[in-house]
């Protein structure tokens, strides 16, 4: 049921934007749609695997760092709000907001771990700033204002 999110997550893993450095991917957004959409089982498979996928058919180094730190991120926000309410936006706000700081945290200290220097990791920490919280309110916005949500869970048949 969730192989078109993984297939979509996997997509977005490869859109891009050019910044001084490196490139800003778009996953993000498709992740956090997922993770407020899903159960976590579903959460994690769009956003842990779908991401682990995108690197390894594209970029193999991190794709472990990109299971885990989605995966866990995945996981987190959809047990939040499954747990506090999909229709209170102050959970899901902090859900979203914890979502990007998991995944903030996971990538720099990833990099750490891939690149082995600890420079590398806080020379590229801006950008996984503006990666997390862009494509975070990218994708609460969707989430939100669009029904995507809903749509998806639909889809699905939840």
């Amino acid at each position: 049921q969730n192989r078109e999110l993984v297939v979509l997550a996997m997509t977005f893993a490869r859109v891009c934007v050019p910044v001084p450095g490196g490139h800003i991917y778009l996953n993000d957004i498709i992740i956090v749609i997922a993770a407020l959409s899903l159960d976590p089982l579903g959460a994690f498979l769009v956003g842990g695997v779908g991401a682990f996928l995108g690197d390894f058919f594209f970029y193999p180094l991190p794709m472990f760092v990109s299971l885990a730190t989605h995966g866990i991120r995945s996981v987190d926000m959809s047990l939040i709000v499954g747990r506090y309410g999909r229709d209170n936006f102050p959970v899901v706000l902090g859900a979203t907001v914890l979502g990007a700081l998991i995944a903030i945290a996971g990538y720099t200290l990833g990099k750490v771990y891939v690149y082995s220097t600890w420079e590398y990791a806080m020379l590229k920490l801006p950008f996984e700033i503006l990666q997390a919280f862009i494509g975070s309110a990218i994708g609460l916005f969707l989430w939100k204002n669009r029904k995507w949500g809903q749509m998806i869970r639909r889809f699905l048949g939840y």
